[in-house]
């Protein structure tokens, strides 16, 4: 009898955040592939915990933080002695390290990274970036893979550890579900999508520095005073009283909106108008890629990184540089004339549907298996 392989994946559900979802999403599709999947909680909070498959082995941590669950982690090498395990995000993959180092185990440990680190780091103080640098080139050279969810993250990795570019494999996130695509198609209760109302230019994210939503409101106050038009954020975070206040000292409190956290933000997006992403950073962007998935035309700053990838450099949809409010409002102006075709924004993110990610994860986890889905 052929034994299965057993994958361990170790992740913090925390909140709301994008990578709950991604690890949610890859879980669903794993979960299908004839492997043992054990995944181990050091949090279980948010929307995107009910989405772990119920044929998964859930392992509640009894410990609350990263740091604190390495002697739980190595009790479970120790015990289980998974094929391969991975580690999700910088916190994750230092505490499964040292695990494997406490339980003097060979457990392959591969790590996934869905942030530009550098530039996520940027205006923190030299000390925390030399400190946070550091460790990534004690650690991560450990690693059997990092996974960067888009080129960018990959060379940034490279460039701050000196790995080699065969440590670090690229594998699209797992952002198009079936799930996603039907949700799409559900109505949206707000007025503002009624039939013959002004086209709407939509944001999705949390409300923080990382998004820059101050920016596309000041270009969304230039492209108003061209032709009628309505603004959308959907998120919550830190920054909503300040977009409210600027809103109201840019003359568009009328035509801008932000009605918080939405459960089903691609409805929203397969309405609107144009999808626009202003981050100064990102790793790989889930809601860029999620509109192009919906055949929805964006715009998007050609932030570090995941957009000029999705975008090929700007021919699948146009890319400006961050912060500028000019470039942004006329990219947003000329792609509500001219919209592009849909089936090319669709087929762009190809690589990005949930199984092809499933797959390639598994290819880069080292797990030989026969399964349709590996590696298409």
């Amino acid at each position: 009898m052929v034994m299965r392989p057993k994958l361990a994946i170790l992740v913090s559900f925390s909140g709301q955040g994008g990578v709950e979802r991604m690890i949610a999403n890859l879980s669903q599709s794993l979960a299908m592939a004839p492997i043992d999947l054990d995944i181990l909680l050091i949090k279980a909070k948010g929307p995107h915990v009910a989405a772990l498959p119920d044929n998964a082995n859930v392992i509640h941590l009894r410990a609350r933080h990263t740091a604190t669950s390495i002697f739980e982690v190595a009790r479970y090498l120790r015990r289980e002695k998974p094929d391969a395990l991975l580690a999700v995000k910088h916190r994750g993959i230092i505490a499964a390290l040292q695990a494997r180092t406490l339980a003097r185990t060979s457990t392959p440990i591969s790590g996934r990274l869905g942030t530009t680190v550098s530039a996520a780091l940027a205006s923190k103080s030299p000390r925390r970036r030399a400190r946070w640098f550091s460790t990534m080139r004690r650690y991560y050279p450990k690693l059997h893979q990092l996974i960067a969810v888009s080129q960018g993250v990959a060379d940034d990795v490279i460039t701050i550890t000196g790995m080699s570019d065969t440590q670090v494999t690229v594998v699209r996130n797992p952002t198009v579900t079936p799930a996603m695509l039907s949700n799409a198609t559900l109505p949206v209760e707000h007025p503002w999508f009624a039939e013959n109302a002004p086209p709407v230019v939509l944001g999705v994210g949390r409300l923080t520095e990382q998004k820059d939503f101050p920016t596309l409101l000041r270009a969304f106050s230039e492209v108003v005073t061209r032709r009628d038009a309505r603004l959308i954020i959907l998120g919550e975070g830190q920054l909503r009283e300040t977009l409210l206040e600027q809103a109201q000292q840019l003359g568009i409190a009328d035509k801008m909106a932000l009605p918080g956290f939405a459960e089903n933000p691609w409805a929203w997006m397969h309405r609107a108008a144009v999808f626009v992403l202003s981050s100064r950073w990102e790793g790989s962007p889930n809601t860029l890629t999620e509109a192009l998935a919906l055949g929805t035309p964006v715009v998007s700053t050609d932030c570090p990184s995941g957009p000029r990838e999705l975008l090929s450099g700007g021919d699948i949809a146009p890319l400006v540089p961050m912060g500028d409010v000019a470039a942004l409002s006329e990219a947003i102006l000329s792609t509500l004339s001219n919209p592009p075709e849909a089936a090319t924004l669709i087929h762009a993110v190809k690589d990005y549907h949930q199984d092809v990610s499933a797959g390639r994860y598994l290819d880069a986890l080292g797990l030989a298996i026969d399964w349709p889905h590996r590696g298409q």
